[in-house]
């Protein structure tokens, strides 16, 4: 397995979201949870043993199906109201990783994903699908907006672990809403849970996570 440059999160690794789900979707599991146990390296030839990636004897990532039911969600808000949380983003004015393939606002090639707050402990944001969407970009596209409704000024997070339910894939060229949700946290450790919605505001694919703070 391999991690493209252009999918980095932190400088020099690769997205949370997008590494997962590469693992998963790779190893042929779903649903599934993948556990984050170091920084993924990009453009590096990555073994596969099990449901383990390592690069050399350092393991990266583990994966395994899950047998949890998909986690209940709420209704999205408005196509409007997404846009509009985006003017909100502190991603915009202080962002940990500006160059994350999700959501850094210095890249003119990543999803472009801009998580607001909105009300509820919960973040939104547009996003305009792109042509080649797979199960991969599903997961890239469930990260970063749950971490927003965790990250904390001056305290940034990575992801630790995602648990990803794909319903469907979203429809290339469409405009779906995406929305994460704060469940609560203890010490280094937060939850979350994120939603990607179709333009009807049927969830197309859930995921919950657990963020930890560096």
């Amino acid at each position: 397995m391999r991690i493209a440059a252009r999918y980095n999160g932190p400088p020099g690794s690769g997205n949370g979201g997008y590494s997962a789900g590469l693992l998963a979707v790779t190893l042929g599991l779903a649903p599934a949870e993948v556990t984050l146990r170091r920084p993924p390296p990009l453009e590096t030839d990555l073994t596969l043993a099990g449901g383990s990636c390592f690069d050399g004897p350092d393991l990266i990532a583990e994966a395994r199906p899950t047998q949890e039911q998909r986690p209940d969600v709420v209704l999205p808000v408005s196509l409007d109201e997404a846009k509009a949380a985006t003017q909100r983003y502190a991603g915009l004015s202080a962002h940990p990783f500006p160059t994350c393939y999700v959501c850094g606002p210095d890249r003119t090639d990543g999803l472009d994903l801009r998580p607001g707050p909105v009300s509820g402990d919960r973040t939104a944001t547009p996003w305009l699908v792109p042509a080649d969407v797979d199960e991969v970009t599903m997961w890239a596209a469930l990260d970063c907006p749950g971490g927003w409704s965790v990250i904390a000024e001056g305290r940034p997070y990575v992801l630790g672990r995602l648990a990803v339910w794909i319903d469907a894939l979203a429809a290339p060229g469409s405009t779906c809403v995406v929305m994460g949700q704060y469940l609560g946290g203890e010490g280094r450790k937060a939850y979350a849970l994120s939603t990607v919605y179709s333009p009807a505001g049927s969830p197309l694919a859930v995921a919950r996570a657990t963020w930890i703070a560096l």
